[in-house]
């Protein structure tokens, strides 16, 4: 039978035609017209003020750090459960890591929160959060937190495009924000990602530090460190086509998830991960834990009946890199890490493609 994939790029029938525009101006590289609308679509869809289109998301944090004064020695606060993407940055910037484990809703714990702050050395400078699998944050809590201690919010929503909490978008309540365009998230430009914030100078500073810090001179005159992180035009028009679909993409992964849950969520030890009272989240995988049977058997399984599966994310205080890392966790992480599974949630997925899934996985408990 064909494969069926975790997330694969879905395409909305547009891009080579925009693409074919852009070879028809000859502005492949770097900048264009379609960078131009690419921004000013995320503009409208969030309702942020600026924003600026990067090679990656890592990218949008790492510019993120470097505009709010994030230095060698300072510390940084994290979410422990995300991808490493999420955190790279922090030490592209020589600071230090603190990662805070989750709590119920998978997501950052403000609990923890306030007590790694307690525990920290000294001051953190900022704090990056992640939306996880398109769920979103506490986020009355955890904004409460940061401006009742002076630290920065930065909200890494590189898996939640189109998530809101009470009719806001995920990305817009911090000082800055990150989505992610790479080949497996909700919208792709193969890979890509964007910066956002309200704070104009902020964003002016973050363009001028990703296109090699260049003065305003007719000649190459560099007076700091800068960064080759702008996206390209043929990129941009890739994800111009996208955006004109993200209301249906989410949609259907919120429908995938549904059928998910209604089919399998009879079985007791199976938890599927919550959304939090207020939110709307994308959906972006449809992920669960499992309290009798191994994730693994599960993976074994789908990946005979040609299904792709992945675990979910190992955190960040129990990476090898992170070994020295100051860590403010309860197990919870580590927990979902064992017990948990992703399921293949593409939007192009059909109802017979999750009901398949689901007979597998039906398979193997039994």
């Amino acid at each position: 039978m064909d494969r069926i994939f975790l997330s694969p790029p879905h395409m909305s029938g547009k891009e080579q035609q925009y693409i074919s525009e852009v070879f028809e101006s000859n502005y492949i590289a770097p900048l264009g017209e379609f960078v131009n609308r690419f921004e000013s679509s995320i503009c409208n869809c969030t309702g942020t003020k600026h924003a600026l289109a990067l090679s990656c998301a890592t990218a949008g944090l790492h510019l993120a750090l470097c505009v709010l004064g994030v230095e060698n020695g300072d510390y940084v606060l994290a979410s422990s459960f995300t991808f490493i993407g999420s955190v790279n940055a922090i030490l592209y910037q020589n600071a230090k890591p603190i990662f805070v484990d989750s709590d119920e809703s998978w997501n950052i714990s403000p609990k923890l929160l306030k007590e790694a702050i307690q525990k920290s050395p000294r001051k953190p400078k900022a704090l990056i959060i992640t939306h996880l699998y398109g769920q979103l944050c506490k986020l009355d809590e955890i904004i409460t937190i940061c401006k009742e201690e002076g630290i920065f919010l930065i909200e890494d929503a590189a898996e939640s495009l189109g998530a809101s909490y009470q009719g806001k978008q995920s990305g817009t309540f911090g000082d800055m924000g990150v989505y992610s365009f790479n080949g497996n998230k909700i919208l792709t430009t193969s890979g890509g990602g964007m910066l956002v914030s309200d704070n104009e100078e902020w964003v002016a500073k973050a363009q001028f530090l990703s296109t090699q810090a260049k003065e305003n001179f007719l000649h190459y005159e560099h007076k700091e460190v800068g960064y080759n992180y702008r996206m390209s035009n043929i990129l941009a028009a890739i994800g111009v086509a996208q955006m004109e679909v993200l209301d249906e993409r989410v949609n259907r992964r919120r429908e995938i998830f549904d059928l998910y849950q209604k089919v399998l969520g009879t079985y007791e030890e199976i938890q599927f991960m919550p959304e939090i009272e207020g939110s709307r989240g994308n959906r972006w995988l449809s992920t669960l834990t499992l309290k009798k049977t191994d994730p693994k058997k599960i993976i074994t399984v789908l990946e005979e009946a040609n299904i792709e599966s992945r675990p979910l994310w190992k955190p960040m205080h129990m990476q090898p890199l992170f070994s020295d890392a100051m860590a403010i966790e309860d197990g919870t992480s580590q927990t979902f890490f064992e017990q948990g599974i992703c399921l293949p949630s593409g939007s192009s997925m059909s109802d017979e493609d999750v009901m398949r899934v689901c007979d597998a996985i039906k398979k193997a408990i039994k």
